[in-house]
């Protein structure tokens, strides 16, 4: 979500971050061969899910799922459609690498041994900008597990890209920090994104930008 003050040529981009809900997306029941998953868990609203931030998805297996796959579909934080194809686990859990802002369809490619169910992950990206701005500052509620968890990266361009800030933040669920960038700000001249852990690193942050 981003504000924009009266007057000024300073805006906001605000992020927030709730934690894994390993059943969020689809809830354990029994998938037959080459079927859909029925998106009907408690982030799923008409047969979807819009995920608070974009993230990576889980899926888990009750049985050994280790020789098939399972293709996600959905849009990435730019809103482009994308796709994903994770390995089932054996009794486990299998964890994606894609981000995702929403999820339309997950289908089995195979047969799954047992029940399945799938949910959001805790890798997470924000973005506070899609085109050329500067940081200005930021104003973070720290997560809970903030003193060991890797830093917040601010990316150029995606989030994948050259990482052009890096931010610790402190131990304390649910204190805050409020760094100023100095100087004009930091310049981002493809768009600024953000990467994180959910609830470890953050569980919110309001970024300051023009």
């Amino acid at each position: 979500m981003t504000l924009k003050g009266s007057g000024s040529d300073v805006t906001s981009s605000y992020i927030t971050a709730a934690a894994a809900d390993p059943n969020g997306i689809s809830v354990a029941a029994s998938v037959g061969n080459n079927a859909a998953l029925v998106i009907g868990g408690a982030l799923a609203s008409g047969g979807s899910v819009t995920f608070d931030s974009p993230r990576n998805i889980t899926i888990l297996s009750a049985g050994n799922d280790s020789g098939i796959s399972f293709n996600a579909v959905g849009t990435d934080e730019t809103g482009s459609a994308v796709s994903e194809s994770i390995t089932g686990a054996n009794a486990d859990t299998a964890t994606g690498a894609q981000i995702f802002t929403t999820i339309t369809s997950i289908t089995a490619v195979g047969n799954p041994a047992g029940d399945v169910s799938a949910g959001s992950g805790v890798s997470c990206c924000g973005v506070i900008s899609l085109s050329r701005c500067r940081l200005r500052g930021i104003y973070v509620v720290n997560g809970t597990g903030a003193a060991t968890a890797p830093p917040i990266r601010f990316r150029e361009g995606s989030i994948t890209g050259n990482i052009r800030m890096q931010f610790a933040t402190v131990a304390g669920a649910s204190t805050n920090s409020y760094p100023d960038v100095p100087d004009d700000g930091l310049l981002f001249t493809g768009g600024a994104f953000v990467t994180f852990t959910a609830v470890t690193d953050l569980t919110a942050m309001t970024s300051f930008f023009s």
